[in-house]
């Protein structure tokens, strides 16, 4: 019987790995991680992630062929396929600060499976690393490799989130790079036949590791670009009296540029997009290629400036004070249908509006109490480290309440902002809502996600991301 173990229980290994034991009942798959709470969740009926279809794919395999263990070193050492899947956040300090990645977790789970492997094993990188990662773990493994043979095999992800059941059940394409060599090959091959259950032949790309690496790196730049540019446009939309979303159907009918990714919005967030341009500049910068470094950070740098224009536009409507005004944030997590709020542009703007000393009642369907304050109290880059190397418990802001509907979240408060796209959100009660809100009401919708023109009947004062201005907001500055 073939035996996978995936060190790392998080948002990609776990999801992965159940999918593998659905689709190959004949091998034993075991997720392996040092965080008890979080293999105790895998194995409770409230799992640490939230995922659409991902509860009834454990459970159909946990116990069988599918186990979640903290015995990392007994499952790798049994392991023929050891996929590595743990954080590889941005550099906070030191070289390469704010832009490269940190392969501390990385490396130490190298050198525990060359310590703890006792037969030659395929390790496959699953985590988004920077290219020529693959070159340095091999190295650690062959410098303490006791005659063991190690082949390297990169195999990045390509889920998104909230579809990522489905991206697995039905992948675009499964990418698997390796040494060009005959020992190379055979491990890609090995690979190839787990996937192969249940992925067509043709949707599995083969290719040299460098390509692998790279490719994930220029997959998430590529879509970030697509979002970046229809959020610069929108900025020109609102001052020209253009609707971006008339704009984007008009372009996303070229069957060249196609309609996918083209949502004005008040920017992009995810564990990934953000991290990986940072650190293709780095890998640029070091490759001297300054220009196209530079190129890559305008897509980050527009997105910021999404983020500060949508908490300056929602500033100056309100008289160009929000201090000790109730403010609802309807949606925290970074696109809806996740739970996660990893650099979702939530955080920014919250804390855009904290600095302007506004109360802050925030509303998410997927997101807790502890998580939102967790977001606002912690530095850049600190949520990409192991829970349990995170600073504890960092002090709660005061001015932030958290509250379990739209309906509390709105009672008495002077402005919404719209954070998130939940389907909810455009069903509410919005007369209810105007009724009992502070007045003139305001709502700063950052998703498009409202019928504008019936809010106005009610009575709200409307901004929209790259539609036609209210006449209230005309002569405002858009960047204050």
């Amino acid at each position: 019987m073939v035996k996978i173990c995936c060190i790392g229980a998080g948002y990609v290994g776990g999801p992965t790995m159940a999918v593998i034991a659905l689709k190959c009942p004949d091998i034993e798959v075991a997720v392996v991680d040092i965080s008890v709470p979080r293999i105790s969740a895998w194995n409770s009926d409230t799992l640490p992630i939230y995922e659409p279809g991902l509860d009834d794919v454990v459970k159909q395999r946990r116990g069988k062929n599918l186990f979640f263990s903290t015995d990392v070193e007994k499952h790798v050492m049994e392991a023929d396929i050891v996929f590595v899947s743990v954080n590889t956040p941005t550099k906070t300090q030191g070289l390469g600060a704010g832009k490269a990645a940190d392969l501390t977790y990385w490396e130490s789970a190298a050198r525990m499976i060359a310590d703890v492997s006792k037969s030659d094993k395929i390790v496959v990188e699953k985590s988004t690393v920077p290219v020529k990662t693959a070159e340095a773990i091999e190295k650690i493994l062959t410098h303490n490799s006791k005659g063991i043979n190690f082949q390297i095999l990169s195999n990045p992800e390509f889920l998104a989130e909230g579809t990522a059941i489905q991206d697995l059940f039905n992948p675009d394409r499964v990418l698997i790079g390796g040494r060009e060599t005959p020992a190379g090959e055979k491990a890609i091959q090995e690979l190839k036949k787990v996937y192969a259950r249940w992925v067509p032949e043709e949707q599995i790309i083969c290719s040299n590791l460098w390509s692998a690496e790279l490719s994930k790196l220029a997959a998430n730049a590529f879509l970030a670009q697509r979002i970046s540019s229809v959020n610069a446009m929108s900025a020109l939309c609102e001052a020209t009296g253009a609707d971006v979303t008339q704009v984007s159907h008009a372009v996303g009918k070229d069957t060249r540029i196609g309609p996918k990714f083209l949502n004005a919005s008040v920017g992009f967030g995810g564990s990934c997009f953000q991290k990986d341009i940072l650190n293709l500049v780095y890998i640029c910068e070091c490759n001297g290629l300054p220009e196209v470094a530079n190129y890559w950070k305008q897509v980050i740098k527009i997105n910021d400036y999404q983020k500060s224009r949508f908490v300056n536009r929602v500033v100056s409507s309100m008289f160009n004070t929000v201090s000790g005004k109730k403010i609802a944030i309807l949606g925290f997590a970074f696109k809806k249908d996740t739970g996660d709020t990893r650099e979702t542009p939530a955080i920014d703007v919250c804390k855009g509006l904290l600095g302007d000393k506004a109360r802050l009642s925030i509303y998410d369907p997927q997101v807790n109490e502890e998580q939102i304050q967790r977001d606002l109290a912690m530095k850049k880059f600190d949520w990409d480290h192991p829970i349990h190397l995170q600073p504890l418990s960092p002090t709660a802001v005061k001015q932030v309440s958290v509250v379990w509907d739209a309906y509390a979240a709105t009672k008495d408060a002077h402005g919404i902002c719209i954070l998130t796209e939940w389907d909810e959100f455009k069903s509410l009660d919005y007369k209810k809502i105007y009724d009992q809100m502070q007045k003139p009401a305001f709502v700063f919708d950052g998703r498009n996600v409202v019928d504008a023109e019936k809010l106005r009947q009610i009575g709200f004062i409307v901004y929209s991301i790259g539609k036609p201005l209210d006449d209230w907001l005309k002569d405002l500055p858009a960047i204050a």
